[in-house]
């Protein structure tokens, strides 16, 4: 279309009323007029009020002149009114962590089929393949597991559930307890304590403590059974 042409259609469309926007869109969505000019075109300078009085800040002095003794000192020296820091923390302020973040103090989940009575099939270990009665669930997180010992030789024992199939059948406990004492610190072995004064020749001297079981563990296995 000519310009004049468009000129002629703008001059109708204005007689009709109708309003054509002052500042429109380009291709690639670019204003025709940039921000300054049509502050220009509006004329909104005009609008602007008076500029507001001025009020001069009061200069406070970050310098000092010191007088300093002595006769090879200089007699004074310029000196900042407020030291800068030498280091700057890397935060504004750190929050204190949560103290029970510990994980022996975590919350233990075990499997909805793992209750105390059911029968379970070992998968590892020296009695893997072996069927145990689930006592309890331990504070660890622990399954206290027994054969019965006098049945298939499994004594008392702590097993990850993990290492467990629960199987459908149960043993019908009633009314038995399990002692009290039967808790993670009862299954924790002590470590033989090591004498740095030995010499050399206790190296192959020294053989591995098998473990042998008291008569407290004794007892309690056949409370158990």
């Amino acid at each position: 279309m000519a310009p004049v042409e468009k000129a002629k259609k703008v001059a109708k469309s204005a007689k009709k009323g109708k309003k054509h926007p002052v500042n429109s869109y380009l291709k690639g969505g670019i204003l025709r007029y940039s921000k300054a000019q049509m502050y220009k075109r509006r004329a909104l300078y005009r609008l602007k009020d008076k500029k507001s009085p001025v009020v001069e800040k009061v200069k406070v002095p970050i310098k000092k002149v010191k007088k300093i003794g002595g006769p090879k000192n200089g007699g004074e020296r310029t000196v900042y009114l407020k030291k800068s820091k030498a280091t700057y923390p890397t935060k504004t302020f750190v929050k204190k962590r949560p103290s029970k973040a510990n994980f022996s103090e975590h919350k233990r989940n075990t499997r909805r089929n793992l209750t105390p009575g059911t029968v379970l099939i070992l998968l590892a270990g020296r009695h893997q393949g072996k069927r145990v009665v689930l006592l309890k669930v331990l504070a660890s997180g622990l399954l206290l597991v027994t054969g019965p010992f006098a049945l298939n030789s499994c004594p008392l024992r702590r097993v990850s559930q993990r290492y467990v199939i629960g199987t459908s059948s149960k043993v019908d406990l009633g009314a038995f307890k399990v002692p009290e004492h039967l808790n993670d610190t009862y299954f924790r072995r002590l470590k033989a304590k090591k004498d740095k004064k030995s010499g050399e020749a206790d190296i192959f001297a020294a053989k591995k403590e098998r473990f042998v079981p008291n008569e407290q563990r004794k007892k309690d296995q056949k409370e158990v059974d």
